[in-house]
């Protein structure tokens, strides 16, 4: 039996109470604004107050004691209600949250108790948050005393998704997954980036949701987050869409595949396209409880560097080639990432919720850029994302040059000028036996990818 939004709200409400049973306050945030007030991008709450709230609501705080939820916001005035048409009341809304009870902002007075807070990025909604709890509050990454306390019970919820989370998530996917479909059939040379991206969130708006992320739809995949999508395809081109959608209820999903414009790999591009699916799927078959996640990582760079080597792009043995890090050449960043109520799931909170307690960020080339360092237990939801890039700042750079110029076979790397970069990326749920593909309908091996792009 699917449970309610007040049920599911209540049994976070109330699991939080078990971790931290002092009181909390949490911010939903403003719409940030272009040139004028009035002009304000489309509106996303946080998502710690989204978590417990449910609701997209702006200007609001929530209050969180002991399981119980007190809702703090004003009523609709009569200028948004001219300019946005009948809005449910606050009453209405605390109904609908499941809340205990609800005042007026007003009623929010500012005092000297010791309140844990979260702080926004939101520099108006950060001044508020001072002003009412009289204090300077840190940031995230550097809380302490019960805002620290706040965070790592909030970590230790939102790290297992419950079955509302999960729902939202598949929600997401399925979206997503039609989207990249959509992708793949509007593809053909002479096209521009932009329309195929348009083709893509078309399909996200036709559903009632949005981009999770700013989409990346790029023939130049050699630029990992490449927002550009002025460039017209061309025949020979691979094209890399890193597309995922946001549900009603917040949640993301995060999915890429890359894909030939004409319909067919190259003899080069099928050779790096195969490794990179090796490493994926071997990658996937490791997801399960109590598996480290950096284990999921080194088996994805053993793959890729294991191939390189015998594809020749890379001189020497596997094992002393992973030590030096030259994996990080042609994939420099991690294997992937939780994934929640944000893509990055709780990035704002620093890598204390993709670090486990005691462990920090390597400042090695190979690891440096790795997002998620925990075991996995059930409930997580993880990206499982290697790739192949030739990135020119890393190529170029005279250091690697220095470092690395024996290890690579220049000549051999230039074989393969036409692979700029491919991608292939999957959410996985860890399950208490193992785990589920939520993206596993949109194929990713090559003959079905060539089936979904060849124009008849």
């Amino acid at each position: 039996m699917t449970l309610s939004l007040q049920t599911i709200l209540k049994q976070r409400r109330q699991r939080l109470a078990e971790k931290f049973p002092d009181k909390a306050l949490l911010w939903s945030g403003r719409a940030p604004a272009r040139n004028f007030p009035a002009n304000t991008f489309p509106f996303r709450p946080s998502s710690h107050f989204l978590y417990f709230a449910g609701l997209f609501l702006e200007n609001a705080v929530i209050e969180l004691e002991q399981g119980k939820l007190t809702l703090f916001m004003d009523n609709p005035s009569s200028e948004s209600i001219l300019w946005g048409g009948e809005q449910p009341s606050r009453d209405d809304i605390a109904t609908e949250m499941g809340a205990d009870r609800a005042y007026p902002l007003a009623e929010l007075s500012p005092t000297n108790e010791e309140i844990a807070t979260i702080a926004l990025f939101d520099s108006t909604t950060y001044q508020e948050q001072c002003h009412y709890l009289q204090r300077t509050i840190p940031q995230p990454s550097q809380a302490t005393g019960k805002d620290l306390a706040l965070i790592e019970a909030m970590i230790d919820l939102r790290l297992c998704h419950d079955e509302g989370a999960i729902g939202e998530i598949r929600q997401a996917a399925e979206v997503s997954i039609q989207a990249h479909q959509a992708g793949m059939e509007a593809t053909q040379a002479g096209k521009t980036e932009a329309e195929i991206r348009a083709a893509m969130e078309a399909v996200m708006i036709a559903h009632n949701q949005t981009p999770a992320y700013g989409s990346i739809v790029t023939i130049h995949g050699n630029v990992l987050h490449n927002h550009d999508y002025s460039h017209t395809l061309q025949e020979g081109d691979l094209l890399l869409a890193d597309v995922g959608a946001e549900s009603k209820g917040g949640y993301a999903s995060d999915i890429t595949r890359t894909w030939p414009v004409s319909g067919q790999f190259s003899p080069t591009q099928q050779e790096i396209y195969d490794l990179v699916l090796a490493a994926h799927d071997a990658c996937i078959a490791m997801v399960a409880p109590d598996v480290e996640y950096k284990d999921i990582h080194w088996q994805a760079a053993r793959i890729i560097t294991k191939g390189l080597v015998e594809i020749g792009i890379l001189k020497g043995n596997v094992s002393d080639l992973l030590a030096n890090d030259a994996h990080a050449l042609f994939f420099p960043h991690g294997v992937g990432h939780l994934l929640g109520l944000d893509v990055h799931d709780m990035e704002d909170l620093g890598d204390v919720a993709g670090y486990a307690p005691g462990r920090q960020r390597s400042e090695r080339f190979g690891l440096g850029n790795l997002r998620l360092d925990r075991a996995l237990k059930p409930g997580m939801t993880v990206t499982i994302e290697p790739g192949f890039y030739q990135v020119p700042a890393i190529l170029n750079d005279p250091q690697t040059q220095e470092t690395y110029g024996d290890v690579i076979n220049w000549e051999r790397l230039q074989q393969f000028s036409d692979v700029r970069g491919i991608r292939i990326e999957d959410d996985v749920l860890v399950t208490s036996e193992g785990a589920e593909v939520l993206t596993a309908p949109l194929p990713c091996q090559r003959d079905k990818i060539e089936a979904m792009t060849l124009i008849p």
